[in-house]
């Protein structure tokens, strides 16, 4: 699969810009580590962009400096804190309670994903490149993504992928453990993924990949999610006159 991946890496960028750059997010998670890995074997460490963005103070964020040291990446560092913080203050401006911006989970959860993703094109914009998207199916799965944030992106090497897919392919790239199983959060609530989620991210592969599940109301909860977010992972629909 690593080669039939990288494969496909090199075709869409023959089709798609034959001297574009990859530009990448990094968090230092298994997601972007490993994706960012495939695009070195892929198109080299030349043609590999990695953006470094933290909210303020990242408590992880040295994962991230060693991942692009270990690739031998050109990186750029741009924290997002203050965008984020400016837009509470505009939006509030134009007659939204600040309260209420900052008590809206949905939008405080949101808005820096969406804010990175502006900071990820503005980047590609600069170098001539393309933007990786770094998600996985396990989590589109659920819509553990932000729409038009991190979800959004040119092409997706993993999309197609679960978790224990993703983790095995960091493996057979050689990439150090801490970067394949490294826990991840959501970096806001001081919570792991799969303390938001309600269940384990091995229990929702095995019920992708298999349709089997050994608790029923883990099941119907996954189902609900999946339910709720097809929006994210479908597209657009449009009137057809």
């Amino acid at each position: 699969m690593k080669e039939q991946i990288v494969q496909w890496i090199r075709s869409y960028f023959d089709e798609n810009g034959k001297d574009c750059n990859a530009v990448i997010g990094v968090s230092g998670g298994k997601d972007s580590s490993v994706c960012a890995a495939l695009l070195v074997e892929a198109l080299g460490k030349d043609r590999v962009i990695g953006v470094l963005m933290p909210q303020g103070v990242q408590h992880d964020i040295q994962m991230s400096y060693d991942l692009v040291n270990l690739l031998g990446i050109r990186h750029f560092v741009v924290n997002i804190g203050e965008v984020c913080e400016s837009l509470v203050g505009a939006i509030s401006a134009g007659g939204i309670p600040e309260e209420t911006l900052r008590a809206d989970k949905t939008y405080y959860s949101n808005t820096p994903a969406r804010v990175r993703m502006t900071v990820l094109y503005g980047v590609s914009a600069i170098f001539h490149g393309r933007v990786a998207n770094t998600c996985n199916r396990s989590e589109d799965y659920v819509g553990y993504s932000t729409k038009f944030g991190d979800s959004a992106g040119d092409f997706s090497p993993l999309s197609n992928l679960t978790v224990r897919e993703v983790k095995e392919l960091g493996y057979e790239l050689g990439l150090p453990r801490k970067f394949i199983e490294k826990i991840p959060e959501d970096g806001l609530s001081g919570k792991t993924d799969e303390d938001n989620l309600g269940f384990t991210y091995a229990a929702l592969d095995r019920y992708i990949e298999t349709g089997e599940i050994d608790d029923e109301a883990m099941k119907q909860k996954i189902d609900a999610l999946h339910r709720a977010n097809l929006h994210k992972i479908t597209p657009m629909p449009s009137y057809r006159k």
